[in-house]
């Protein structure tokens, strides 16, 4: 990056079209997130718990996340913002941002929109949950939701699990289950998604279940309905409280950030099941993943600002190598 980085002065303002623009593999977004992961479990990178306000009526939420990538060599704040939670989609506003510093040369890298990153590296963690955590033979996959991470949900499950048959799909949008089939066409053109309007049944067919709506969504998928071997993802919204408190193992990408934003799963007592185990543990092997193979697994992605700062940086170091980006006289 020290070709291309901003000067001391200025910082490379990366927007939404510069990072539309950019060309990259779900492997390789795959294979970026992983190694991230790899690299925070080996105590080589730094990433704190989020910060959080949100008001008294709920109406908004604002996150911000520090981090450092120990193999990069890059430190990272991600702010996100969302506003208008009781409205419908439509009439949400919701920004997020990336800022990298080199912490080789002290000089900053850019500031990009961080929504196409978020985009990408969620539902890549969710199909790495599934490669590690789903019963042995899994073939069918259930997504409930059609809005951003449920959109890439199945290409990147099918990039992770090549072997998976039959892939379903809960929504309740139009356009949004258009666009699921549009990405699904996009990435794998020889494969079909099953629209499915009975959940209990779905869910009960599925041997992975991945919860990707918004908080509106009427789906509630209860413990009783899922496979005795089933995996359940919870990215959003989805699945009720009970197929975590009713799991025989829950995995989560971070135990801390799940107490944060996890609170909607609590029980009747107000009460949030304990995590067995930490993902980025489970994938360098010093943790269990499924123990058995007969076990009931639920998995909390919450996200961590690491696999952003990775993913993030990979996307400047394309877009600076193409020229793309303003330079803005930030420090004079």
């Amino acid at each position: 990056m020290t070709a291309t980085h901003a000067s001391d002065t200025t910082l490379r303002v990366l927007g939404t079209s510069d990072v539309a623009g950019i060309e990259i593999s779900l492997a390789d977004v795959v294979a970026v997130v992983e190694q991230a992961y790899d690299t925070l479990a080996a105590g080589r990178s730094d990433n704190p718990r989020k910060l959080t306000v949100k008001p008294e009526d709920g109406h908004s939420v604002a996150y911000a996340m520090l981090g450092r990538d120990g193999e990069r060599g890059v430190v990272a704040v991600k702010t996100s913002y969302k506003h208008g939670l009781h409205e419908d989609r439509d009439k949400q506003h919701y920004y997020t941002t990336l800022t990298l510093y080199d912490d080789s040369t002290g000089l900053p890298v850019a500031m990009m929109d961080c929504g196409r990153i978020g985009a990408l590296r969620t539902p890549a963690v969710s199909a790495l949950l599934a490669r590690e955590l789903a019963a042995p033979g899994s073939r069918s996959a259930l997504v409930i939701g059609t809005g951003t991470q449920g959109r890439l949900a199945l290409p990147f499950l099918l990039t992770t699990m090549p072997h998976l048959e039959r892939l379903m799909l809960f929504g309740t949008h139009p356009d949004g289950i258009r666009a699921v089939r549009e990405q699904l066409h996009a990435h794998f053109p020889d494969r079909e998604v099953e629209v499915v309007t009975d959940l209990r049944a779905a869910a009960g067919d599925s041997d992975i279940v991945l919860a990707t709506a918004g908080p509106g969504t009427p789906a509630s998928v209860d413990a009783d309905w899922l496979k005795p071997a089933a995996l359940s993802v919870l990215v959003g919204y989805g699945i009720a409280p009970s197929t975590l408190h009713r799991a025989d193992r829950v995995i989560a990408t971070s135990a801390a950030q799940m107490r944060v934003t996890g609170t909607d799963m609590v029980d009747a007592g107000g009460e949030l099941r304990a995590v067995d185990a930490e993902f980025p543990e489970v994938l360098a092997g010093r943790a269990a993943g499924r123990t058995d193979p007969g076990q009931r697994i639920f998995a909390y992605n919450s996200g961590l600002v690491v696999t952003d700062i990775a993913l993030g940086h990979r996307f400047a170091q394309l877009a600076l190598a193409q020229g793309l980006g303003t330079a803005v006289p930030l420090w004079q």
